[in-house]
């Protein structure tokens, strides 16, 4: 570590690093990464940039006391540490940074009898086993799909495929699965392509790399450049998201959840007469203008409750009305709640800040709830907790689980509530492949998805099946819905 009076830019390598810069108390103020740590620091301190800078920069710059720096072999490694550093520290200059910013998991449910390779970004108390984390996306999801076909696993969602899921797949016609859903396999047999597969997500590539080395040079010398520059790049990308060796590897591991002691925490500090055991929070998600939809989330002694989160379609707010939207979704919760005489929880988070806490009570009051239930509101930004006794907002200290809880119950009301609207969206973008096929207007497009549910679900059909169900479709428009959607 250096003072920041004796440091100077020959202290830092021209090599890719993470810096951390700490106040006069040692707290760590701001984390950064950078392809070499001598060019990135060089932009924090010339002569004219504390005069030149914007407010929140130059705020950072004066406020450092302390340059720590940390050497790393590679771009993508530097990009993990800083995300270690920031979740470690939440440095607050890294607010902009620090959320949301959640790298790629494989997943592998290990227990299931034919498992297959799947993504996420969080790692629960499943059972399944986690490989990760990798920053870059792209290069995993490309590797990610090879290594399934070349392995021959299988790519269906479904748990465990049947014949009926067989006659719906191409993968074994064009040679890609190994197809369990028709006993082609083996449970055992499977199982051992999946532990050799997995051997290969911990690092050993030799045996894909000189095989994919191989492909290129025979579709190459075959004047096939197409696939020779295909093979060039899955090379490429299994190389950059597996060549190193330092991935994490956990079976089942738990999500860092607060427990009890952070609920009895949360009681103390915002004075409840009850014990928040019950928590229940809202947020609404509107991604680009449209499709505004809202989840409420539910964790029981300060852990999530699954089976009682809630999606909400938006269905009386017209536009973009976060507190419009989010009036309609409390109301409909609560009036359900108590028309059934559910139990109500003991304690409501809202996402937002003071506007969003005040509809949220006016709503309780309208039930004559306001003085059962307590509800509060977290600020994203400072992250701030606001309640309705006071225009002052509570400054949780960052080591508080009470804090934690409450962080990660309004993260997963977020990742909820943006899940449920791309689902949405990816529907009905599905949907409206219906529009481009002559001869299907608006009722005959109704009919079909009264009928079948969805464009997805359509696909598992033929023709005939159309026919059979939807009166008015002959054979050859129904034939050419099938290939329509199919091919698309």
């Amino acid at each position: 570590m250096f003072k920041r009076e004796n440091f100077t830019l020959n202290d830092a390598p021209g090599k890719p690093g993470v810096y951390v810069f700490r106040d006069k108390l040692n707290d760590v103020i701001y984390v950064g990464k950078a392809k070499s740590l001598r060019k990135r620091l060089a932009t924090y301190f010339q002569p004219s940039r504390e005069r030149t800078a914007d407010h929140k920069l130059r705020s950072l710059i004066s406020s450092i006391a302390f340059i720590e720096l940390h050497i790393v072999k590679s771009e993508p490694e530097s990009l993990l540490l800083e995300s270690r550093l920031i979740k470690k520290y939440t440095p607050r200059y890294n607010i902009m940074l620090r959320d949301d910013k959640r790298f790629l998991l494989i997943k592998i449910d290990m227990n299931n009898p034919w498992p297959r390779l799947q993504l996420a970004r969080l790692e629960k108390d499943d059972g399944c086993l986690y490989i990760g984390p990798f920053p870059v996306a792209g290069a995993l999801r490309d590797t990610v799909n090879y290594l399934t076909q070349y392995f021959g696993l299988r790519t269906c969602t479904k748990k465990i495929p049947d014949e009926q899921d067989y006659k719906h797949c191409n993968n074994d016609i064009i040679r890609y699965c190994s197809a369990p859903c028709i006993q082609k396999i083996s449970s055992a047999d499977y199982k051992e392509k999946v532990t050799d597969m997995i051997k290969v997500l911990e690092g050993d590539i030799k045996a894909v790399d000189a095989d994919l080395e191989e492909k290129m040079t025979v579709y190459a010398s075959k004047l096939n450049f197409e696939m020779a520059a295909r093979m060039r790049d899955v090379r490429k990308n299994l190389l950059y998201a597996l060549g190193r060796n330092d991935r994490r590897y956990k079976q089942g591991t738990k999500q860092n959840y607060p427990g009890m002691e952070a609920v009895d925490e949360l009681q103390e500090i915002l004075e409840l007469k009850t014990k928040p055991r019950h928590i229940e929070c809202f947020d609404i998600s509107t991604i680009m203008g449209s499709f505004t939809v809202a989840s409420m989330v539910c964790f029981k002694d300060g852990k999530p409750s699954t089976n009682d989160y809630r999606h909400y379609r938006i269905k009386t707010v017209e536009g973009i009305d976060d507190f419009a939207s989010m009036r309609e979704v409390v109301f409909r919760r609560y009036k359900r709640q108590i028309e059934e005489k559910n139990n109500l929880p003991d304690l409501i988070v809202i996402d937002g800040g003071k506007g969003q806490l005040s509809i949220a009570y006016e709503v309780l009051i309208h039930f004559d709830i306001d003085e059962i239930v307590p509800v509060i509101s977290l600020a994203k930004r400072e992250e701030e907790i606001f309640t309705v006794f006071g225009d002052e907002s509570i400054k949780l200290e960052r080591h508080k689980k009470s804090l934690r809880l409450v962080q990660a119950i309004r993260d997963e009301a977020h990742r909820f509530a943006i899940t449920y609207n791309r689902d949405l969206r990816r529907k009905r973008i599905l949907d409206s492949l219906l529009d481009e096929i002559p001869g299907i207007g608006e009722k005959r497009r109704i009919d079909l998805l009264k009928k079948f549910g969805s464009v997805k679900s359509m696909r598992k059909y033929d023709a005939a099946e159309i026919v059979k169900r939807v009166p008015g479709i002959g054979e050859k428009l129904a034939g050419e819905i099938i290939a329509h959607i199919k091919n698309d």
